[in-house]
């Protein structure tokens, strides 16, 4: 198995992030070098629930910020550790437990197997978003705002929009992280800055599941800043 390392960006997150920690599967724990829980100024009991996760899986590490800086700057704090770690491999997975950890061994051999320097999953690629649970309107917008990627990047994905991200050990040195958005369009810019360099984007399916979380994300907010995005690539930002 390849080094991995995980980290999980966390705001506001008692009641999910040991959860998701717990999920990860037990026959990936070996290849695992770090789990790096970002506590991004939580208000709530994020941190004791990290902490009593650490009792059980001794390969948990919780890094605490005192404020609130915003989802791109806890994903930048990650990847730096990240780069401190042995691992060939990086994963950002969320801490509401909307994305899969089970997927991340598959993800990984894939990666591995194709040569993947940025690989996305897609909530998309097999039909799951809508069956998921995911709101009518983000769909459509999604999917306008998909075409307008691939058109721009010059990419056949079907989710540019999905936080489960995973970056080879070429892609964690190579982008320029700390000069990319502080918003939830960081994900967004490390592709666009992936391409920019010539690094292999991809995308695999994963399932999607919709709760009653709190979301965080101001829809119009978050789809003018891609749209920035995009602009700024194409007049060569990246």
């Amino acid at each position: 198995m390849h080094p991995t390392t995980i980290f999980i960006p966390a705001y506001q997150a008692e009641h999910t992030v040991e959860a998701v920690i717990e999920r990860i599967p037990e026959a990936f724990w070996p290849a695992v070098c770090e789990v790096l829980v970002i506590n991004d100024g939580s208000q709530d009991d994020t941190s004791g629930a990290v902490r009593r996760a650490t009792e059980r899986f001794p390969k948990v590490r919780l890094v605490e910020e005192a404020e609130n800086h915003g989802y791109g700057t806890a994903v930048r704090k990650g990847l730096r550790l990240s780069r401190e770690t042995p691992a060939e491999y990086v994963v950002c997975l969320h801490a509401d437990g909307q994305y899969p950890p089970e997927k991340m061994a598959e993800f990984v051999a894939y990666m591995a197997e194709h040569e993947i320097d940025v690989l996305q999953g897609s909530r998309h690629k097999d039909g799951t978003a809508s069956q998921g649970g995911m709101p009518f309107y983000k769909v459509i917008a999604g999917k306008i705002l998909t075409w307008l990627e691939n058109w721009t990047f010059d990419l056949q994905m079907t989710d540019y929009h999905s936080g489960f991200m995973l970056y080879s050990r070429k892609a964690v040195e190579s982008i320029p992280f700390e000069t990319l958005s502080y918003y939830f369009d960081f994900d967004l810019e490390v592709i666009a800055s992936a391409r920019a360099r010539g690094l292999h984007v991809g995308e695999l399916g994963i399932p999607t599941r919709y709760d009653d979380e709190e979301s965080h994300l101001n829809p119009i907010w978050y789809g003018l800043r891609c749209l920035r995005v995009m602009l700024r690539y194409r007049l060569g930002r990246y």
